[in-house]
């Protein structure tokens, strides 16, 4: 089937149906590379290539889950979204916040991290990469908040992971408190597993990740009026817009500490990871334009387990290291599973009608 489509059928797809949505990511990509090449050099160019393939790849489901909040959004708040959330993702979360975090765990300022960052890069990652522990327990209690958020809920009828999700949905009668309970319970078995002088730095973090989400979902319900919530149920506004800010820079935080392994330069660093951030946004307003979560009932689901499986990651890394290949591929499994279990009901369903 697949064989049988002209070459010049696929040109037509790319161009009147994919190329409208990433025209503005390919220009960022075009203006990373320039800047690389004035930056490093053909080195500096291929780094860029190298950390937004990596963003991308590590980002697919932030895509689906970013879908599934916008997807009630008018198209103004949408194309707002990328546009003012572009650059707090690509200067707020990939240069600014990794120099605060530095700042705040070796006690320079600001300016001082930042010169860190600029003239001893080696240094400067040997300080965001000391303050690994805090950065997991604070991105893995925000994103097992959002995953738990998903499959709790007693309105979810549609099952992917029949006999999981069915039983999380028999706990929606206690709806936040299993949520903070499982996570507390989460958080403090992971703290067992530290030494005496780490445990308070990350209990600390944890709960701050926590409290984080709370505030998230607080202020998206007062903005909206009261009629928001966190996950897929974000009202449009300024809340929602911050939910998914911070939602964007817990799903970073390991592809930034990861990116210091292709690269000790802060600049290219943020170049590469904010043409793949833009990559990710024109992905995320294709899904929803194209209403691709409708017609693939399971893909939201496989983003919300690989949500789940990046939260148990950022805990086991803690005393495991894990590769960030392994954790691009567990999330890209988990949504291309669901995509292939959606193509075949949609199949059977089909064939059923046509009898």
């Amino acid at each position: 089937m697949f064989l049988s489509i002209k070459p010049c059928t696929i040109r037509g797809i790319i161009m009147q149906r994919l190329l409208p949505y990433f025209y503005g990511s390919f220009v960022t990509l075009g203006v990373a590379l320039l800047f690389g090449l004035w930056l490093g050099g053909v080195a500096g160019a291929w780094t860029v290539i190298v950390l937004a393939v990596l963003e991308t790849s590590l980002s697919l489901d932030n895509a689906v889950v970013n879908a599934t909040v916008l997807e009630n959004w008018s198209h103004a708040w949408r194309r707002l979204f990328i546009y003012v959330g572009l650059p707090i993702a690509v200067f707020g979360m990939r240069l600014v916040f990794p120099v605060v975090i530095v700042s705040l765990t070796t006690g320079l300022g600001m300016l001082e991290a930042l010169q860190l960052a600029m003239h001893r890069p080696t240094d400067y990652a040997n300080a965001l990469i000391s303050a690994h522990q805090q950065i997991a327990a604070f991105g893995g209690t925000f994103l097992l908040m959002v995953a738990l958020q998903f499959f709790i809920d007693d309105e979810k009828e549609n099952h992917w992971i029949v006999p999981l999700e069915k039983f999380f949905v028999k706990l929606s009668q206690y709806e936040v408190a299993v949520e903070a309970g499982i996570t507390m319970a989460v958080l403090l078995a992971t703290t067992m597993l530290l030494g005496d002088g780490e445990k308070y730095a990350f209990i600390v973090a944890g709960l701050l990740g926590f409290i984080t989400y709370i505030g998230a979902r607080v202020v998206g319900q007062m903005l909206s009026g009261g009629d928001g919530s966190t996950g897929k149920k974000v009202a449009q506004g300024i809340g929602g817009l911050l939910y998914l800010e911070i939602l964007d820079a817990s799903f970073s935080f390991d592809g930034v500490i990861g990116a210091f392994a292709v690269s000790n330069n802060l600049f290219l660093i943020a170049a590469g990871l904010g043409v793949g951030a833009m990559f990710v946004r024109s992905l995320t307003i294709y899904l929803v334009d194209k209403g691709t979560l409708g017609e693939y009932r399971y893909l939201e689901h496989g983003a919300f387990w690989a949500i789940l499986a990046l939260a148990a990651i950022m805990f086991i890394g803690v005393k495991v290291e894990v590769p960030d290949t392994v954790t691009g591929f567990i999330g890209a499994a988990f949504i291309l599973s669901a995509l292939w279990s959606s193509v075949r009901v949609n199949r059977r369903e089909r064939l059923a009608a046509e009898k």
